[in-house]
């Protein structure tokens, strides 16, 4: 999948540029109200691969926001904003990995029953937001990274549901704790495939990032 780091991509006008407003508005309340369903689900269950989820709802909908405040704006802007969740994608990837290896320490099992509703929840309103920003996938890093977020949240939340019939099966923590090593590397992934575009755009001349 190229990043088309050294490209100058024009940001969408007219009806695009309403229509991917639209969207943006849709996907941020979406995962805004998914971080709290979540997050109370996760702590309620015991699960870290809940809870990382539901810290990725929430980055997720402050991307949207970003994404809301430098549409219309020069490359330079877009690009630092790209760089920017670039970065919040890094550190969600390591905020995992360190709930992981606290999660093998504990010894808890996670509720199964509780980890398998909301994964499907989950993944049903992540598969709704990235089927409408398909088609806005292309583009400058601002645009990607909002992409492979949405792609990555549907993901990870198949495999949730897949994590809580491990669980069930096994009464062992041990699936919980793999799907969350799964979501950290894609977060990690995701984000250096970001932060290289990102850099490149960043590296256009000024008259040609207006």
């Amino acid at each position: 999948m190229g990043t088309h780091c050294c490209h100058h991509v024009e940001p969408p006008a007219g009806d695009a540029d309403r229509n991917y407003r639209r969207v943006l508005w849709a996907a941020l309340a979406i995962n805004a109200a998914m971080f709290g369903t979540e997050l109370a689900a996760g702590l309620a269950a015991g699960s870290v691969a809940l809870q990382a989820d539901a810290l990725d709802f929430l980055g997720d909908a402050a991307n949207y926001a970003i994404s809301l405040f430098v549409l219309g704006m020069s490359l330079r802007w877009r690009a630092a904003a790209g760089m920017a969740k670039g970065l919040s994608m890094g550190a969600f990837g390591i905020w995992v990995i360190a709930a992981t290896a606290h999660g093998l320490t504990s010894g808890g099992v996670p509720e199964a029953g509780i980890m398998g509703i909301v994964g499907v929840l989950a993944f049903a309103a992540n598969v709704g937001v990235a089927v409408m920003l398909f088609r806005f996938r292309g583009g400058d890093s601002n645009r990607r990274s909002v992409w492979l977020c949405s792609r990555n949240d549907a993901i990870g939340n198949l495999a949730v549901v897949i994590a809580a019939s491990g669980v069930f099966a096994t009464g062992s923590a041990w699936p919980d704790l793999l799907v969350a090593s799964v979501m950290a590397t894609l977060a990690l992934t995701a984000a250096v495939q970001v932060l290289r575009q990102a850099a490149g755009e960043l590296r256009v001349r000024p008259a040609e990032a207006d």
